[in-house]
């Protein structure tokens, strides 16, 4: 059974001038997803800024983000990690805590075999109950998880369930749509990347972990769920309006450019954590462009 389909969003940690996480913006900027109909929500992903989150204020975000859902639609805790051990200290506290699944991103900087993936994630899913989502982002990880290794590990470990895949290469979509086969189509594809959610959704995808939907959650989820619905030139129509919007939240490091976004919306959700910066004056004003053209400003 599927976590969610259609779209989850990748939700910001909001930060205080201080750099202490805001918990009464978190309140607020749930309390519009839901409302905007997101399917689901992704806390303390890429997006959320976990790896400059210590580990006490990663739970309490989490902890936080269950009690105000409050069962509406379903938590993922982003709990991965390059440290196998702290990778499941960090999802057995998660299911403690009530969430609902687990995003767990490949093993970066150290990096790992495919071999050593399949244990990485057989390691954290056998310690825990929860359904698992695994993340591939090789730009940012430099460990592509091959679909032969996920079909493998869908097949041999009932609760790896699921795929956020973030590549970018659509080859690589429709190889790991393929595998699903092998896998007895026991996992689910959903796409990393706002400029190819129905081309992801074309090869047998069911929703979108996505940033855009930080700025536009109604539009996010009207997307996935017409293509789903059989609707395909609407959900085109909707894509390729989103395109100019989707370049602009990456032309900075993510999530720099969201949460410019954000703050232009009306959201005080502060700058990202450093290394990361506040999003340059050019780049805000052709992010704000972009923004009033898709009618979020």
């Amino acid at each position: 059974m599927s976590i969610f389909k259609g779209s989850g969003v990748a939700l910001v940690t909001p930060m205080k001038k201080s750099g202490e996480i805001d918990h009464d913006v978190l309140e607020a900027l749930i309390e519009t997803q839901i409302a905007g109909g997101t399917d689901a929500f992704i806390i303390c992903g890429t997006t959320g800024e976990a790896p400059t989150l210590e580990d006490d204020e990663h739970l309490e975000e989490i902890r936080q983000a269950v009690e105000i859902v409050n069962g509406r639609v379903p938590v993922i805790a982003g709990t991965g990690s390059n440290n196998t051990a702290h990778a499941v200290m960090m999802s057995q506290e998660s299911e403690k805590l009530g969430a609902d699944g687990l995003l767990l991103v490949t093993p970066y900087y150290n990096k790992s075999t495919q071999d050593g993936l399949y244990i990485h994630y057989r390691t954290i899913a056998a310690s825990t109950k929860l359904p698992c989502i695994l993340y591939n982002v090789p730009s940012r990880t430099g460990t592509n998880l091959l679909p032969p290794t996920m079909a493998r590990l869908a097949r041999d470990t009932e609760n790896i369930v699921a795929i956020k895949e973030a590549s970018g290469n659509i080859s690589q979509v429709a190889e790991l749509a393929a595998t699903k086969e092998f896998a007895d189509g026991c996992f689910d594809i959903y796409s990393g990347n706002d400029d190819q959610i129905i081309p992801v959704c074309s090869l047998g995808g069911i929703g979108v972990i996505s940033v855009l939907a930080n700025v536009a959650p109604r539009s996010t989820h009207d997307m996935v769920m017409q293509y789903l619905e059989g609707n395909r030139d609407e959900a085109m129509r909707l894509q390729l309006k989103a395109i100019p919007l989707c370049k602009a939240l990456f032309s900075e490091v993510n999530p720099i450019p969201v949460k410019a976004a954000l703050n232009m919306q009306g959201f005080a959700v502060g700058n990202p954590r450093l290394p990361l910066i506040e999003m340059s004056d050019a780049g805000k004003e052709k992010l704000r462009s972009a923004m009033k053209d898709f009618g979020v400003l």
